[in-house]
């Protein structure tokens, strides 16, 4: 028995001399980054790490940060990447309700996630963005050589924490068959092979970095130019030696912003690719005048993988999510009954294949909600599908925000909000915006009318990752309500839809 996502993904190239890694700092040839690897592997397993347990890494992006991941799926482990920006109240959850074996964070939180990661039975280690920290320091102590152990297509790889729109956070479970099955989807489909060079910016605490982008460069031999973050000036120093780039709609809009950012700057490049946010089909367009290039647009979530994809070969139309991947079944249901509906008709997008996660940790009734009874899972976003078989995304059925490719949880918002002393009331809702796909805006009531907003945005800076923190407060009156008192939220979003445009 084989390691199934291992071997298939980080171990194809395992020995190869080839650059995997460009970086500000030099590069790393599969081999070193196989050996880094080996080593953290070693370390998980001497530390106690079984078959099965969840290793929490809150980390800044770094060569080792992505080794610990190949290194968790080759000791056997379930890698469970958590959002920078969480504070320590939001991480108590997740380590409360995920369990982990072992906990990695930057060095700053380390005091506070301490006793988090003691009260569970957690081994605490730190890394830092520049390869520093205990975890560094221990594995350099392990040898370069591990065998991989054993782990077939339906374990665990990763839990993966989305926000819905009720409840609480739930943990995604995506096995080995998941995240092989997608990679290999999206390699014939977007044509990737060893000759790519990938401009990587995204963090790798979310799908779209970790997955569609590592596994897939990782998978058929290609290099990735890996940058802690997006800015222009790094793209346009490094895009000459890539032949492909992935980003978030905001990366592009910025570019466009930018008189540097020129068709002959991209004239090499193969391909540039854009999810985890709506991208406009004004920035679609733009970037094709520009550029002489179509940005190929693509959805997914993080319990689908990716699911819909523009055509590499074919007209990518702006305002669309393409086709559905090889693979993936895909239909427009209505919401209520789930009977398909047809052409040109908005529905609910419901998916079933090998690509669908498995459902959520340790939440059976919340995983038997969420698919029907033949076995598709029910995204809750709104679509679709026009004669040509088009898909275009209308909006969700119920209140999530994404804003810059990061689920918003408008009630966990509220409820700090509404917690404050002067407060009656508030709504939280996404509006469009330009680099972010939607930004988090917060309509609120007061009982006292000397209550200021940068007051509430103070208090919520501590209390919230800064993705979620609203980036306009607006006093109101009352909220709009329909017979029943429920906060008509679309009212409120199209009253302030062009507060960003």
């Amino acid at each position: 028995m084989t390691n199934h996502l291992y071997d298939s993904v980080f171990g194809k190239h395992a020995a190869s001399s080839k650059i995997f890694l460009y970086t500000d700092a030099g590069t790393v040839s599969f081999a070193d980054f196989t050996a880094l690897t080996d080593r953290l592997a070693g370390l998980l397993v001497a530390t106690g790490l079984a078959p099965g347990d969840r290793v929490a890494v809150q980390a800044d992006k770094s060569v080792m940060l992505l080794a610990l991941y190949a290194a968790t799926v080759k000791a056997g482990g379930v890698y469970l990447p958590l959002n920078t920006g969480y504070t320590a109240a939001e991480l108590d959850y997740f380590l409360g309700d995920a369990k982990p074996r072992i906990v990695v964070v930057g060095t700053i939180a380390a005091d506070a996630i301490a006793p988090l990661a003691a009260r569970g039975g957690a081994v605490l280690f730190t890394l830092d963005g520049d390869e520093t920290g205990s975890l560094a320091e221990a594995a350099a102590m392990h040898p370069p050589h591990f065998t991989a152990v054993p782990r077939g297509s339906e374990d665990l790889a990763a839990i993966l924490y989305t926000s819905g729109t009720t409840g609480r956070s739930k943990g995604a479970k995506l096995c080995h068959r998941n995240l092989l099955s997608n990679a290999e989807v999206l390699r014939d489909y977007w044509r990737f092979n060893a000759d790519d060079v990938l401009l990587h910016m995204l963090p790798i605490y979310h799908t779209h970095g970790l997955f569609v982008a590592s596994n897939l460069l990782a998978m058929v031999g290609g290099s990735m130019i890996f940058l802690p973050k997006f800015s222009v000036d790094a793209a346009l120093k490094w895009l000459p030696t890539a032949t492909t780039m992935m980003g978030v709609p905001t990366f592009y809009t910025r570019l466009l912003d930018s008189d540097a950012f020129t068709g002959a700057a991209s004239a090499h490049m193969r391909l540039f690719i854009s999810g985890s946010a709506p991208l406009l089909a004004e920035t679609h367009r733009q970037f094709e005048e520009r550029t002489g290039k179509a940005i190929l647009e693509r959805y997914g979530m993080t319990e689908t993988n990716m699911c819909t994809s523009n055509p590499h070969d074919g007209d990518r139309r702006a305002g669309t999510v393409g086709f559905p991947l090889p693979g993936v079944e895909l239909r427009i249901a209505d919401a209520r009954t789930g009977a398909e509906l047809a052409d040109g008709e908005i529905g609910i997008i419901e998916l079933r294949g090998d690509n669908v996660f498995l459902g959520y940790w340790e939440m059976e009734e919340k995983t038997a909600e969420s698919f029907r009874n033949d076995g598709f899972f029910i995204t809750g976003d709104m679509a679709m599908r026009d004669g040509d078989g088009y898909v275009s995304i209308v909006g969700r059925d119920k209140d999530l925000i994404i804003s810059g490719g990061l689920n918003v949880y408008p009630k966990e918002v509220e409820g700090l909000i509404d917690a404050l002393d002067g407060v009656l009331e508030s709504a939280v809702i996404g509006v469009p915006h330009r680099d972010f796909g939607e930004a988090v805006v917060a309509i609120v009531v007061r009982e006292d009318m000397a209550l200021e907003a940068g007051t509430i945005e103070a208090t919520l800076a501590t209390r919230l990752a800064k993705f979620k923190q609203p980036k306009s407060v607006i006093f109101a009156d009352a909220l709009p309500r329909n017979s029943m008192g429920k906060v008509q939220k679309a009212e409120l979003r199209k009253a302030h839809g062009e507060l960003f445009s």
